[in-house]
């Protein structure tokens, strides 16, 4: 009796292959488009007379990038989300982070925000502060990096001296300081620079030094 073999895998007819899409183009045009809205929206923020972004909308920023509509609701869910990202293009043009913040590069950050701020119009730098959410929201972050960055070296501060401290620090890295050397003492960008670092540096050596400002005298006293 003959032993019957096993069938070779050769003799099988090839399988068919299946064809596999590449999206990579697709991805490509998708962020191209975005960068492309972004950057229309930033030229936009850089124009504008204030920091009031009333005017950055879905529609206006359309027509300046040249994209549909139907493109920015592609992008963004909604126009907060699009001012969200427009601040954190701003940020990346200026060379500027805040994540893992250090006191250290407190000075080194301010002058790249300071150089920045030559590229908006004077009204936009000197005048009143903003009411848009993204913009404040960027504030609170700011704080918040500042607050971050004293831990190590004030953790057993109390949270007045503490607050003090980073309000001050917030105040010299700020437009307004910035603006006020500038406008009403008449220095140049450099020398107003050289101003706030100088400041800067006092204040971090102080905390790093452990020097808090004084606290709240007690009501007994």
């Amino acid at each position: 009796m003959t032993a019957t073999s096993a069938p070779d895998p050769s003799d099988d007819p090839p399988a068919k292959s299946r064809r596999q899409y590449d999206n990579s183009g697709r991805r490509a045009q998708t962020a191209k488009t975005r960068d492309q809205i972004l950057d229309a929206a930033a030229d936009m923020a850089h124009e504008f007379p204030s920091w009031d972004w009333g005017d950055l909308t879905f529609r206006s920023v359309a027509e300046r990038a040249g994209v549909g509509a139907r493109s920015m609701y592609r992008h963004f869910g909604s126009e907060r989300e699009l001012h969200d990202a427009v601040v954190r293009r701003l940020k990346e043009e200026a060379g500027v982070n805040y994540d893992d913040l250090k006191l250290e590069d407190l000075a080194e950050v301010t002058s790249r925000t300071f150089a920045a701020l030559g590229t908006f119009p004077e009204s936009t730098r000197s005048g009143p502060g903003t009411t848009q959410p993204a913009l404040l929201a960027e504030h609170r972050m700011r704080r918040d990096a500042l607050l971050h960055a004293t831990v190590p070296y004030a953790g057993d501060w109390s949270d007045e001296q503490r607050t003090l401290v980073v309000a001050v620090l917030d105040l010299l890295w700020d437009v307004p300081a910035y603006e006020r050397l500038v406008v009403q003492w008449g220095l140049d960008g450099e020398q107003a620079m050289r101003a706030v670092k100088w400041a800067l540096d006092a204040v971090v050596a102080a905390i790093r030094t452990g020097e808090p400002p004084a606290g709240r005298p007690a009501a007994d006293s």
